[in-house]
Parts: C-alpha cells; sequence; structure tokens
C-alpha cells in the first residue's frame, strides 16, 4: 500500500514545471509503482494557451478548479472544460488548452509516465521504455 500526498511531494522531483512555463504537476503515481497508469495533478496557468498530442499515451483529464478552451485540433471542434467536466484523449488527439482561470485537473495517463516527461517542440511526451513498466531502471517482479 502506499499512502502519499500532494504536499508530500511539492518541491520533489515528482513535482514538474514546464520549460513553456505554462504548467506545473504534481506526478503522485508513477511507472515505478508498477500499476499500469500514472496519476497527476496539474495546474495551467491562466492566460497561457498549451497545445499537446499524446502521440504515445492515452490521457483522461478531469477539471477541479477553473476553466479552460479545449480545441480538438483535428476536427476543429472547442469544449468549454469546467470542474466536473472530464475529457479523454482516446484517439491521441491533437489539442490546445486555453486557460481563462487557472486550471486545476486530475490526469491519468496509460502507459504511465516516469515523471521526467515535458512536451516537445510537437506537445508530444517521449514513448514509453520497452519494458511495460515505462522505466529502463525497472524490471517487471518476479513471479511469486
Amino acid at each position: 500500500m502506499i499512502v502519499r500526498s500532494f504536499e508530500d511531494i511539492e518541491g520533489t522531483d515528482r513535482h514538474v514545471r514546464a520549460k513553456s512555463g505554462t504548467w506545473e504537476s504534481k506526478r503522485i503515481v508513477l511507472a515505478e509503482e508498477r500499476v499500469g497508469f500514472s496519476l497527476h495533478e496539474t495546474i495551467l496557468y491562466a492566460g497561457t494557451e498549451t497545445s499537446m498530442w499524446y502521440a504515445n499515451h492515452v490521457e483522461a483529464v478531469v477539471c477541479t478548479r477553473g476553466e479552460a478552451e479545449l480545441t480538438d485540433r483535428e476536427t476543429g471542434k472547442t469544449y468549454t472544460i469546467t470542474p466536473g467536466t472530464m475529457y479523454l484523449l482516446d484517439g491521441h488527439e491533437r489539442h490546445t488548452l486555453r486557460v481563462k482561470d487557472d486550471f486545476h485537473c486530475i490526469c491519468v495517463f496509460n502507459p504511465p509516465v516516469t515523471g521526467r516527461e515535458d512536451h516537445d517542440e510537437n506537445g508530444v511526451y517521449p514513448p514509453p521504455e520497452p519494458n511495460a513498466w515505462g522505466d529502463p531502471q525497472l524490471t517487471e517482479p518476479e513471479e511469486v
């Protein structure tokens, strides 16, 4: 059993700030936990715009506070995301978030991230490592 709070990881290597300066993410569950997903609390800052494309991951996002406009860049359709709204990027959609008020959300990634990821010039996180746990330092657990 693992018990930790977002407060516990503030200021640690699990607290990632984007090079772009548009968001920060507290990554409370990572690939190293070996549960098949990662779980993050992310804040995107008011007045910013972030374009993303999770070509190597599926992401579910639940807004807990704030407001943003989500645009599916493949269809052009735009959605207003407010507290209690979820969106699921199950088709690796290229998307853009335009943040009206600091946008707080809980994100789940599959496959899990290692915790060091930041978006590249295309808004992509790198593909997971070849093993099932997404981290080259880890090996699959031994059968009992």
